[in-house]
């Protein structure tokens, strides 16, 4: 088995860039002087060391994912041998800080990770970046402490923790969270209910957020608080694996919090800080979903093409008929494109800069590119595509949910035309 650690000679520090008071800027930065210098100039090339990244990840997703894919999306098991086995490579840990005795590298290299794992199974690249957007809080907002205890434990064995901030009645719409923490003593006492929650039904330990002002007047920025919250706390329930559209082998559930006991000492930052910090984490988070679309993207192609080379229609290959030809193209286009936008996100970010624009652009860009292709690559297949012996089908259920979660496509937009208007505001 491959190690991570033999083949990457050049890390990256993570560093957490404070924000002013209008927002909360998160940055994973390099530590790596040549990203620092003067601009060179544009450059499309990976380094050797993503190279050498992407072929690993590449050579997992073929030879440890894509064999048993389908068998995982029948079952819905959560798959714990290739969790363990990410884990033993050097995969699963990318993020946490060298400092924790991680790797510490940057959001591109995630990326590249990303479409490897995503190429192979979608669900299981959930599995990957859900834990990876549960530690992002910790990495951005823990003290020291905190960072020492809960991303320490992921180095030492294959665990992985939840995202925990979607509930029955709020998902996009963040600041109509009902889940309350109440100060008593030295303790926050947590009830609420959360939903939708990946890997909540194998975490060790979850990011949660809660409101901890209840005046409804208080402006949302304040009104609410980041926990780490351990899966053992009594007064935790997990509810039943729900069973998906795709991405079946991710785990899905619902979370109650019944007079959950957390110690102030778990509080992440300062109380009141939670909202700011549950949001910023999606600059880091957004461009590794896009990176995931571009995986499932690119897969449709290598199957489309690979199948309308086989199969043939009027004496000759599908791939012949313009029909099908401009079909491909234009899921090439589309994936290439989102490709260049994933990048540009994650590269902002590396560089230490905001990059709210383009990781929406991105993450909006590369879904609906997702379904597109998984759509025309259904119609490739024809009748054999609707089937389930054929993994295009496969591909069209699993692409859905990257219009919906960490921020829905409409919801993309408005950010976009957002920081759009904002831009000319500031220009003028």
């Amino acid at each position: 088995m491959f190690a991570l650690r033999s083949i990457i000679s050049r890390r990256a520090a993570v560093t957490l860039c404070r924000g002013n008071s209008e927002q909360l800027a998160s940055a994973f930065t390099r530590a790596n002087k040549s990203t620092a210098a003067e601009p060179t100039g544009m450059e499309f090339e990976l380094t050797n060391d993503q190279k050498d990244l992407q072929d690993l990840a590449k050579k997992f997703a073929h030879e440890e994912i894509i064999p048993v894919a389908a068998d995982y999306d029948k079952s819905g098991e959560f798959p714990w041998p290739i969790v363990k086995k990410a884990w033993e490579v050097g995969l699963l840990n990318l993020h946490i800080p060298e400092e924790l005795g991680g790797t510490g590298l940057g959001v591109m290299e995630e990326c590249i990770l990303g479409e490897q794992i995503a190429y192979g199974c979608s669900g299981f690249s959930t599995v990957v970046g859900a834990h990876g957007l549960a530690s992002a809080p910790v990495i951005l907002g823990g003290s020291k402490e905190i960072q020492k205890k809960f991303l320490g434990r992921l180095l030492e064995e294959p665990l992985i923790a939840a995202y925990c901030v979607t509930e029955p009645g709020a998902g996009s719409d963040v600041a109509g969270l009902k889940t309350k923490a109440v100060k008593k003593g030295d303790d926050y006492i947590l009830n609420g209910q959360k939903m939708w929650i990946s890997n909540s039904g194998h975490a060790n330990w979850f990011f949660v957020l809660a409101r901890t002002n209840p005046d409804p007047k208080c402006p949302t920025g304040k009104a609410f608080t980041g926990f780490v919250v351990e899966r053992d706390s009594p007064g935790l329930t997990v509810g039943k694996k729900e069973y998906n559209m795709g991405q079946r082998c991710a785990d899905t559930r619902g979370v109650s919090f019944e007079d959950v006991v957390v110690p102030k000492e778990q509080v992440l930052g300062v109380e009141g800080a939670g909202f700011k910090l549950a949001m910023s984490v999606f600059d880091v988070t957004r461009p590794m979903v896009a990176a995931g679309a571009v995986g499932i993207a690119q897969r449709c192609i290598d199957e489309s093409v690979k199948y309308a080379l086989e199969r043939r229609t009027m004496g000759k290959p599908i791939m012949e008929h313009q029909a099908v030809a401009f079909m491909i193209s234009d899921m090439v286009i589309g994936t290439e494109t989102s490709r260049l936008a994933t990048y540009r996100a994650a590269w902002e970010i590396d560089q230490g800069k905001r990059n709210t624009y383009w990781a929406s652009i991105a993450k909006c860009l590369a879904a609906d590119v997702a379904n597109k292709s998984a759509t025309d690559a259904v119609q490739i297949f024809g009748g054999n595509g609707y089937n389930s012996e054929y993994p295009v089908e496969k591909l069209m259920r699993d692409a859905k949910i990257f219009q919906i979660y960490e921020g829905t496509a409409q919801v993309q937009r408005l950010i976009i035309a957002r920081e759009l208007l904002g831009r000319m505001q500031n220009q003028m």
